[in-house]
């Protein structure tokens, strides 16, 4: 039986390359031969074109060229195989803008005759078709993708439209084309089986037919806004010129810009300024005893380089100094010696380990008395310059340490405690400036060593835009004013079990933050450096 009556521009695309065999070729043209059998072609009802695709595209015969079936069927058996590339892509879009275009005899859309392509294909494409097929469903042109051998399903269902289990056909060989025939009647003879094409559906990208309906589809990379028929780009940024100084990163419904390691973003949302491109004199104070072991020595070392990544480093903006202390202190660079981040950092690595006994206070009070003098480089208090220390400790110190980390503070001096392993939590309480939970870091072996960096260079990074160091009146305590947002203890480090906390609400905090812990272990340390803490 025919499709009596019904109204089709039909186009079928064949693969005509060379690696289809003229035998091969030949079952093509017996397949078209037979899906003519039940098609009612005429002006009126359905119209027939046929391209052939190699490295070219060749049209043999347009919509509009015959009117009688016995003449198409005559057309399809004189054609001659190219035997050459396989441009698919370079088919479905001549197809598209040319073979359906109403100069070669497609009937208007208004008119809503479904546009159909019947593609038959042996080999992969030697040019892009996923996106070039698409445009082409999306214009209402239903395509049925048939692959023979080995054809890549992917490459078949990007081609063809959905739903793939009706639309898209794969077969052993060319002798098996034709056990498709039966399935194209009942599917080109349906009374319902092109919404997409019967009306102006308003899908921007895709139209997709079902069995009652259609729906709206958009391409990978894309999502459906609420309309259900208009597209977004999933990727703005790359989709948009985003403005972004560093990094673009898409969120749910837009995007927003991040800065790299070490800046801080611009209040203009877009550009990126290192986090201490405002002045500021920093000393390192690190430990070099035995009992640190030249291995963690080096671990050490990377610490203050990670640190110094954070700063922009020139005699107008981030000053930095370095002393090494064991049984003695050893000044490795001053504040004025180096200006510039690549001899410093030269510097830091030839650092020689020192190996013997572990005089924290006599490194304090070198730090206090001489390092942020003007005479080693320190800018003047009439500058209001950040005075910030970084004292770095794995143990108990041979000498006492709270006179000298007392003055050093009443003089309006920052310290930030770093304490890994064996060091002694009363004396990093007594090193580290008000409050203890934003200035003192605290591990129990080396391997925390980046997460402490990651969190100093934050603190440091966020907090020194609002510090300034002020001239002390004798006898006064000075507390330089400063923001530091969050918690300078890393609550993720598992220390000896001596308590358990499900989470943490800072009662000194406004709003209060609260932290979930999920079970971490903690040691007495945390019981005293979170005074004010509440913990549940």
């Amino acid at each position: 039986s025919t499709c009596n009556n019904k109204r089709l521009d039909l186009v079928f695309i064949i693969d005509s390359s060379r690696s289809v065999h003229h035998y091969d070729f030949e079952k093509v043209k017996e397949f078209i031969l037979t899906i003519l059998q039940f098609l009612d072609t005429s002006p009126d009802a359905t119209r027939v074109g046929l391209i052939q695709y190699g490295s070219t595209v060749k049209q043999e015969f347009s919509l509009k060229t015959f009117r009688r079936k016995q003449d198409i069927e005559r057309a399809v058996r004189r054609m001659m195989h190219l035997a050459t590339g396989t441009m698919t892509g370079l088919a479905i879009q001549y197809a598209v803008n040319i073979a359906f275009s109403e100069s070669e005899g497609a009937r208007p859309l208004k008119q809503n005759v479904p546009r159909i392509i019947m593609i038959v294909t042996d080999g992969r494409p030697q040019d892009p078709v996923a996106e070039i097929a698409a445009k082409a469903r999306n214009s209402g042109i239903l395509i049925f993708a048939i692959g023979v051998g080995r054809v890549d399903m992917n490459t078949l269902k990007s081609i063809g439209s959905e739903p793939h289990e009706e639309h898209v056909f794969l077969v052993a060989n060319f002798s098996q084309i034709e056990t498709l025939t039966s399935a194209f009647q009942t599917k080109l003879c349906a009374q319902d089986l092109y919404y997409c094409a019967f009306q102006d559906h308003g899908c921007e990208q895709e139209c997709v037919n079902t069995d009652d309906s259609y729906f709206c589809r958009c391409q990978e990379g894309f999502r459906l806004n609420p309309d259900k028929k208009t597209c977004k780009n999933k990727d703005l940024c790359r989709s948009v010129n985003h403005g972004c100084e560093h990094v673009c990163v898409n969120t749910d419904e837009s995007y927003i810009c991040k800065c790299r390691d070490g800046f801080l973003l611009r209040e203009d949302g877009k550009t990126c300024r290192r986090c201490t491109e405002g002045p500021v004199d920093l000393v390192f104070v690190i430990d070099g005893s035995k009992s640190l072991g030249e291995d963690n020595f080096e671990i050490v070392k990377q610490f203050v380089l990670g640190v110094l990544d954070t700063l922009e480093i020139s005699p107008k903006a981030a000053r930095v100094g370095l002393l090494q202390y064991s049984s003695e202190v050893r000044t490795e660079f001053t504040l004025r010696q180096l200006s510039s981040a690549k001899d410093m950092k030269k510097a830091v690595s030839q650092m020689k380990y020192m190996g013997r006994g572990s005089m924290t206070g006599l490194a304090l009070k070198h730090m206090f008395e001489r390092s942020f003098t003007e005479m080693e480089g320190a800018r003047p208090f009439s500058a209001h310059v950040p005075r910030i220390s970084i004292v770095f400790t794995d143990g108990r110190a041979q000498d006492e340490v709270s006179e000298w980390a007392a003055r050093a503070k009443q003089n309006g001096i920052i310290i930030y405690a770093v304490g890994i392993g064996q060091a002694i939590e009363e004396e990093l309480l007594e090193i580290a400036s008000e409050p203890p939970y934003k200035h003192l870091f605290y591990a129990e072996d080396f391997t925390a060593m980046e997460d402490i960096s990651e969190e100093l260079r934050a603190q440091i990074c966020e907090g020194n835009i609002g510090m300034k160091a002020v001239q002390p009146e004798r006898g006064q305590h000075v507390s330089p004013t400063h923001t530091f947002p969050g918690l300078g203890i890393i609550c993720t480090f598992k220390l000896v079990p001596e308590a358990k906390f499900r989470s943490v609400t800072m009662n000194n905090s406004s709003p209060s933050t609260r932290i979930e812990l999920d079970d971490f272990i903690f040691t007495k340390l945390y019981l005293v450096v979170f005074l004010g803490v509440k913990c549940k």
